[in-house]
């Protein structure tokens, strides 16, 4: 009932059943594509009991509510009628951009696999371990089930995709399994005869013949093009008789041109960019890896790091193995540590009881109630198990470790990074990178990881610990900074700005302003010290020593510097309402970007508070806009 009723209030919040494009679930976030996210209710959301936060990203709108996520969307599915009449396979909002499809796209797709995927991934590597230990033997009779039940979901992949790509795309998804059926049909397989590759004829023509079992992208195109042509016919057909025979044809056609054409242009598509990605991370894999392992919470955060599932299932099927994979091992149990010590370090019992289930669920591979629930808010955690995370993913990187089956990090995938020759020790790199990342990260966070506004948090500021503090302090004298505003608009809070990084002040506490003059001046005397290249951010030092950064539009980084004009460069000593910066409103927002502003203090640490003046306000240029609070002895 619980679940239920949680299910209810989300669909309520979201704008109700009839604002739901699509819906489908991961590991722990439901993910919303809405016709319309003004109608959202975020903020509501994120205050609800059962919800850890809610990510606006990729085109989705995502709401994490932890472990429970397929319970809550099975009820959602039966409240709002999704499965029946057919809604989960409406096409994406024609307003979101390339990436944001894509990135729709592959979680759409891969997510409904992934739980056959990483218990078949798993039991791969559990059969590793017994060959190891010389308990089963390859070509055994029980070495032979294990493997089928174990590869199954792997060899017979482009069946599973087939399902999950022609649902996404509006097609029959059981024309989907008989596409992929096609491609790895024993007659297929026959012609092969064990050869990577081999000459045949389809209609008299002669076609490159090559095997398609475990592959990826060729299935995935397959279905585009059948959904494509099913939709048409059914266009045409009369009804009586378009169920049958719109598919009949869409198959008719599609798969006798998947294997002379789709399959192999694909294929050699996809192998040159295996073969890429495999050049890029030779070039110096230890720069590589900690490059990937240091922003691969980041991009869990923003929920992009779907965009990585194809290519690492890819590397296995061309190459029988995958180096992206135990990268990410030291990414997840780095903030797992994180997560430890703050279980460790804090008095208050819910806290304490938030921090061991984090824990828990982090052992196995889940690390988003970690990440909402207790590093992101607590910033300075979510911060040092990334960059703890680079220490395990360069050590990673140094050894080239592999895995031999796609899997998604938990405790159970360290067997399949175990190769039937034996334990090596590309092996222990990866335990050894994610002990030193776990550890690093568990002792950094207990030591310096709590914020001193934090603390409260925690259990930590106890009459006791104030009295003390005043026993051996003289009482502070305070300082207070003005900070103006450098352009004329609308005040607003930083958390409603659509920005996730700015809105849960992860780069410092500060204001935003909707502008309505498109003119950037210097808010105080003081010096410019950075002009980004695209010139849509300004980082600036008053004399008083605040640093501001100054960020105009969310995500117009995308323009590369259209619509904005710099009226002074990086190093320039400015005086109070000094022209910086200015840019074309109107054409910023029709090239499809929001132009709200934030102001952010980002040596917000160097304060005791940060105070906006005149909230929800219009406010001039030269106004005061922030009081800064400086504790001084």
């Amino acid at each position: 009932m619980k679940n239920k009723e949680l299910a209810e209030s989300i669909i309520n919040k979201v704008g109700g059943k009839d604002n739901i494009t699509s819906l489908v679930h991961c590991a722990t976030r439901l993910r919303f594509v809405l016709k319309d996210d003004s109608k959202a209710d975020a903020e509501s959301l994120k205050k609800q009991k059962g919800v850890i936060t809610v990510v606006k990203s990729g085109g989705q709108f995502q709401v994490v509510i932890g472990n429970h996520v397929a319970d809550v969307f099975s009820d959602i599915m039966q409240l709002t009628n999704l499965n029946e009449n057919n809604t989960t396979n409406a096409a994406p909002d024609k307003k979101m951009g390339f990436f944001s499809k894509l990135i729709d796209l592959v979680s759409s797709i891969f997510i409904p696999a992934l739980v056959v995927l990483v218990a078949g991934g798993i039991l791969k590597g559990i059969i590793s371990l017994l060959q190891v230990k010389n308990i089963v033997y390859e070509g055994s009779p029980t070495y032979n089930f294990l493997f089928a039940i174990a590869d199954a979901p792997f060899y017979y992949l482009p069946i599973i995709l087939g399902f999950s790509a022609v649902k996404k795309f509006g097609g029959n998804p059981y024309v989907g399994m008989a596409l992929g059926g096609a491609l790895v049909h024993p007659n297929i397989v026959g012609m092969l005869g064990g050869a990577f590759e081999a000459q045949s004829s389809l209609f008299g023509i002669s076609i490159k013949l090559i095997p398609y079992a475990s592959s990826v992208f060729p299935i995935i195109i397959a279905s585009w093009f059948y959904s494509v042509l099913e939709r048409n016919f059914s266009k045409i057909m009369h009804d009586s008789f378009k169920k049958f025979i719109a598919p009949l044809l869409g198959i008719i056609i599609t798969v006798p041109l998947t294997f002379a054409v789709i399959g192999p242009v694909v294929a050699f598509l996809s192998n040159i960019v295996a073969a890429g990605i495999i050049y890029v991370y030779q070039l110096n894999s230890v720069i590589a890896s900690m490059i990937l392992a240091g922003l691969w919470q980041v991009m869990v955060v923003f929920g992009i790091h779907w965009g990585l599932v194809p290519f690492a299932m890819n590397n296995i099927n061309v190459y029988q193995e995958d180096f992206m994979v135990p990268i990410l091992f030291p990414a997840v149990f780095a903030q797992v540590g994180a997560v430890l010590a703050i279980m460790l370090r804090s008095k208050d019992l819910q806290m304490q009881g938030l921090a061991s289930s984090s824990v828990l669920s982090g052992i196995f591979g889940v690390t988003e109630p970690a990440i909402y629930g207790i590093n992101l808010p607590l910033k300075r955690p979510f911060v040092i198990g990334c960059i703890s995370a680079m220490i395990g993913g360069g050590i990673v990187g140094y050894y080239q470790s592999v895995i031999y089956s796609f899997s998604f990090i938990s405790i159970f995938s360290f067997l399949q990074l175990i190769p039937p020759t034996g334990i090596d020790d590309k092996f222990y790199a990866v335990v050894f990178g994610s002990l030193i990342s776990f550890g690093v990260a568990t002792v950094v966070t207990y030591l310096f990881g709590i914020p001193k506004d934090k603390r409260s948090m925690l259990g930590l500021d106890t009459d006791k610990d104030v009295e003390q503090e005043r026993a051996s302090n003289a009482q502070p004298t305070e300082k207070i900074i003005r900070v103006s505003s450098p352009m004329t608009g609308k005040v607003i809070p930083l958390t409603q700005v659509n920005d996730p990084t700015f809105a849960g002040e992860l780069m410092g506490k500060g204001s935003a302003i909707i502008p309505t003059i498109g003119q950037v001046l210097a808010p105080e005397d003081g010096e410019v010290v950075s002009l980004f290249r695209t010139k849509h951010a300004i980082g600036f030092v008053t004399d008083t020593g605040a640093e501001i950064l100054i960020h105009i539009g969310i995500d117009t980084v995308k323009l590369d510097g259209q619509h904005f004009e710099a009226h002074i460069e990086s190093g320039s000593k400015v005086k109070k309402g000094d022209l910086l910066v200015s840019f074309d409103i109107d054409a910023i927002k029709q090239a499809g970007f929001e132009v709200t502003t934030p102001i952010i203090i980002t040596n917000t640490d160097d304060y005791k508070d940060v105070k906006t003046i005149f909230m929800q306000n219009d406010i001039q240029a030269g106004n005061e806009l922030l009081t800064l609070n400086k504790s001084e002895d």
